[in-house]
């Protein structure tokens, strides 16, 4: 009898490893006679748009007992070296929440499936050419654009009133050189007509110098990209060093500064006007004191009008998912025209869809829905959008060339040298 345990442990083991093995070789989780599982990875993070989700995902659930959707959450803070882990790991969700200019690596990595062949034809037509241009790389569209944030002005409406300055509007907004005046009009003895919250520079100013038709990364015949810094670039940063260096209509204080460590300055009346992402506009109406009036206003225009880029929020399949046709048929649910506007309203967001850009809940005066809404024709994806070695870029030669001219401590001329001249050694590692 002792001679037999031993028998009867390893053939117990080996039967588990079987099992093991078999499970795991079923599809998407899938078990005998059950519904298949897909896993969706939200990085929805304001309470509204994480009910949102969650109740789309329940929705879905009850209407497709054959496809089960399970909600995970993710971080923005972590999300590229977290989806990097588990796409090398063979772990990632089957449906992927990111932003466009995440998707570049990814998606000549292998990691993202081309989705150029299982789009239904009501998704892919009821979305812009020019947000599906966000998510394209090479000849695949590796994610689908639904999210999409403009950057805007917000102003205290007393303050302006006061200095009898001119309101802008979509329809007739502020000039770069008109907004740098009126910036000086509205400062005076420890008050600034604006604050640049810029911890990072660097998409804030491409995506604003779009408006004086800056572009910065400028492809060649053969493909490749190089960065050349024009007079339509400098644009916006030369307005921004001004303001701060020469006018003094900005605090150099908040030139390190995210976007909601500028809030509390805002509401003492220590600065007239921050530019913003639009959805920070929840931050506003949850925060502001009793009785402050505040106001959404256009970003200034250039060369170009109100055109701005944006990188927009994206759901894509990851390459290794079982069941692509149904996870794609879970992002067409979610973005039906009118989930999208749930999603829209739950996020402070524009979404890119046309039939949903027309919903009367996103073109209302209070907390400055109409003038985002009317910006949407004007949005196109992010300069930077495909360019492979852009993260390096931002982080080692333009974020740190753009802190230093912003504070003053570089000229213009030597901006540009680094944007150049170091910026290139550093794309052409990628391009060879």
């Amino acid at each position: 009898m002792g001679a037999e345990e031993p028998v009867r442990t390893r053939g117990a083991v080996a039967l588990v490893v079987l099992l093991l093995l078999l499970a795991g070789c079923s599809p998407g989780g899938r078990t005998d006679g059950g519904p298949i599982t897909l896993r969706f990875q939200s990085l929805a993070w304001q309470q509204e748009s994480v009910t949102a989700n969650k109740e789309l995902v329940k929705e879905w659930n009850a209407s497709h007992p054959d496809v089960r959707v399970e909600y995970v959450q993710g971080s923005w803070d972590s999300v590229h070296d977290q989806l990097l882990t588990s796409f090398e790991g063979g772990e990632a969700p089957d449906v992927v929440h990111d932003a466009s200019d995440d998707l570049a690596d990814f998606a000549h990595g292998g990691y993202l499936a081309d989705l150029t062949g299982l789009l239904p034809a009501r998704l892919r037509s009821g979305i812009p050419e020019s947000s599906w241009d966000a998510a394209a790389f090479g000849n695949g569209v590796y994610g689908v654009p639904f999210l999409q944030e403009p950057r805007v002005l917000i102003a205290n409406a007393d303050r302006l009133r006061a200095a009898r300055v001119r309101i802008p509007t979509p329809e007739h907004p502020w000039s770069w050189a008109e907004f740098r005046q009126v910036a000086k009009r509205l400062s005076g003895p420890g008050r600034y007509g604006v604050a640049w919250p810029l911890k990072e520079p660097v998409s804030a100013t491409l995506n604003l110098s779009l408006s004086a038709g800056g572009r910065l990364f400028h492809r060649g015949a053969d493909g490749k990209v190089t960065v050349r810094f024009t007079a339509g670039d400098a644009v916006v940063p030369r307005t921004v060093h001004d303001q701060v260096a020469v006018d003094h209509s900005a605090p150099a204080s908040t030139l390190g500064s995210g976007g909601s460590d500028t809030l509390p300055g805002f509401f003492g009346g220590r600065y007239a006007m921050i530019p913003l992402g639009f959805s920070y506009r929840q931050q506003i109406a949850q925060q502001a004191p009793e009785g402050f009036r505040w106001e959404v206003l256009p970003a200034p225009a250039g060369a170009d009008g109100l055109t701005q880029g944006v990188s927009p929020q994206t759901l894509s399949v990851s390459a290794d998912c079982p069941h692509k046709k149904e996870a794609v048929a879970f992002i067409d649910f979610l973005l039906r025209p009118r989930n999208m506007v749930r999603l829209a309203l739950g996020d402070w967001m524009l979404p890119t869809g046309t039939e949903a850009l027309k919903d009367p809940a996103l073109h209302t005066t209070e907390n400055g829905w109409a003038t985002g809404t009317a910006l949407a024709s004007r949005l196109r994806p992010a300069p930077a959008q495909s360019v492979r070695g852009y993260p390096e870029w931002k982080d080692k030669v333009a974020t740190p060339a753009y802190q230093e001219y912003y504070s003053g401590a570089i000229g213009l001329a030597e901006l540009r040298r680094r944007l150049e001249r170091d910026g290139n050694l550093v794309l052409a590692r990628y391009q060879r």
